[in-house]
C-alpha cells in the first residue's frame, strides 16, 4: 500500500526554500499530493493577497516534476475539508505554517502529522520578495 503524503502552501515567489519543502515532503512517502492555496484563502489566512495568481503558483509548483499531483486548495474557510477528501497518511508542515498539529490529529485521527526543517530561511522567505510589506 503506498504512503501518501499531502503538504499545502501559498508557494508565491517560488524559491529554493519551496523547492526543498517539496523534496522533504516527498521523501516521506511514495506519492506527494501538494495543495496550493486559492488567492482568496492567503488573504483570509495572512491578510494579503499573494502577488502570483493561483494558477501561476500551482504550474510553478508542477514545473519542479516533484509533487505526483498539484490540486487547489478549496473555496472554503474549512481547511480541514480538503485533507479528508484526499486521505493522506502522512501531512507535511512546513517549519513556519502557523498550523495545529492536534487540531490536524483531532480531525484526520490516522494520519502522522510531520514538520519540515527549514531551508536557509534566512535567505529563502517568500515575505523577502513581496513589493509591498504586509
Amino acid at each position: 500500500m503506498k504512503t501518501r503524503v499531502v503538504c499545502a502552501g501559498t508557494f508565491d515567489h517560488f524559491h529554493l526554500g519551496h523547492v526543498d519543502f517539496l523534496k522533504q515532503a516527498k521523501a516521506l512517502g511514495d506519492e506527494l499530493i501538494v495543495i496550493v492555496a486559492r488567492d482568496e484563502n492567503v488573504k483570509r489566512i495572512k491578510d494579503i493577497f499573494p502577488e502570483h495568481n493561483k494558477n501561476e503558483r500551482k504550474e510553478n509548483v508542477e514545473k519542479t516534476g516533484i509533487p505526483d499531483k498539484v490540486v487547489l486548495g478549496l473555496n472554503e474557510k474549512d481547511i480541514f475539508i480538503i485533507l479528508e477528501q484526499l486521505k493522506p497518511d502522512v501531512i507535511a508542515l512546513g517549519y513556519d505554517q502557523r498550523v495545529n498539529e492536534e487540531a490536524i490529529s483531532k480531525r484526520i485521527p490516522n494520519c502522522k502529522v510531520v514538520r519540515l526543517k527549514p531551508f536557509k530561511p534566512e535567505k529563502y522567505k517568500s515575505s523577502f520578495y513581496r513589493r509591498t510589506p504586509k
